[in-house]
């Protein structure tokens, strides 16, 4: 088959690829490049830069190159930026969707991935007592970027029925971690990057409330490493190509809560840095708890994480350590 991937170039892109061609399988890359990088996209890949609001342009790369499956990735997904630009968010993530599937739609592709987040679930209130989030657990997102990706879910599935599309929804928690340095994260918006920019200028890590209800206080989240994430795509088309008809909605998680009091430790560790965090009000919004339940990835997909939090911190260490030479330098005392 031969798999056109949406944000091909992005950070999450470009490791879906990379795990897409090592397993044999054909990639296409369409990529604005906003945000993208072209040198992270394999030798002998295409690169079709679009965006996905360009409808002719899709339905035009699609023909091209004989698509026969479509892992959307291209999307924004910053929370807080989505706060501020909702009509942005809504426009590039649903109307972006909606263009791309009419395209899909009208060449016959037989087969949709579709890149969604545990931001749908919002604030989970069993995830407060420790249970788990299944793919049953109700959504009610706290920020137009998770009502974007709910309302990509509903799109997907019902354009699958209508159409006899398979479809899969992957609900990604939180992504960290590198399958080399030069594929890194290069945006800092997430809990590792933030602290290793604080490391860098020689500033203690900040932690946004220790009165929560968790061993610790602090937050809880699940961190599922980049690499395992890329080979859950490759399981998922692999499962979409052999069983027409699929519609999958699935989390991809370890299923293993960290504080977030715990990731900060093990980073000083990873870095070799001795900053203890300085703690500051909660951030609104903020779910105590919010740990995936896997399971159902694992029976569908016969697909379970392999790296742990340690892999995610020294592999994303390398990675910021090439786009931060000065992090190198030794200023402990």
């Amino acid at each position: 088959m031969t798999w056109l991937i949406t944000g091909g170039a992005g950070y999450i892109g470009a490791h879906v690829v990379r795990a897409m061609t090592g397993a044999g399988e054909r990639a296409v890359v369409y990529d604005d490049l906003s945000t993208g990088i072209a040198e992270r996209i394999p030798d002998g890949v295409p690169l079709v830069v679009g965006s996905t609001l360009d409808g002719e342009r899709v339905a035009r790369a699609l023909r091209d190159h004989s698509v026969t499956g479509v892992v959307h990735l291209a999307a924004k997904k910053q929370v807080g930026e989505s706060v501020e630009l909702p009509l942005h968010y809504y426009r590039e993530n649903v109307e972006g969707l909606r263009v791309l599937l009419q395209a899909v739609t009208a060449a016959a592709v037989p087969s949709f991935v579709l890149s969604s987040s545990a931001a749908v679930y919002g604030m989970p209130s069993a995830a407060d007592g420790g249970a788990l989030v299944t793919e049953d657990t109700p959504c009610e997102p706290m920020s137009p970027y998770g009502e974007t990706k709910l309302a990509g879910e509903w799109m997907v599935r019902a354009t699958g029925r209508a159409h006899g599309l398979s479809t899969a929804c992957l609900r990604y928690f939180n992504v960290a971690g590198s399958a080399a340095p030069e594929l890194a994260d290069t945006g800092v918006f997430n809990l590792v990057p933030m602290v290793f920019e604080k490391l860098t200028a020689g500033e203690p890590p900040r932690i946004f409330g220790d009165d929560y209800p968790t061993p610790d206080g602090t937050c809880v989240r699940d961190y599922i490493h980049v690499v395992d994430l890329a080979e859950a795509h490759v399981a998922t088309a692999r499962r979409l190509a052999t069983a027409p008809g699929t519609d999958l909605t699935l989390n991809i998680g370890r299923g293993e809560g960290v504080s977030v009091r715990e990731m900060i430790d093990l980073i000083n560790a990873v870095t070799d840095r001795a900053l203890p965090p300085v703690v500051g009000p909660r951030r609104p919004g903020d779910p105590a708890r919010v740990v995936a339940s896997a399971d159902r990835a694992t029976a569908e997909l016969a697909w379970k994480a392999r790296h742990g939090v340690q892999d995610m911190i020294t592999s994303a260490w390398e990675g910021w350590l090439r786009l931060h030479p000065e992090a190198r330098r030794d200023d402990r005392s």
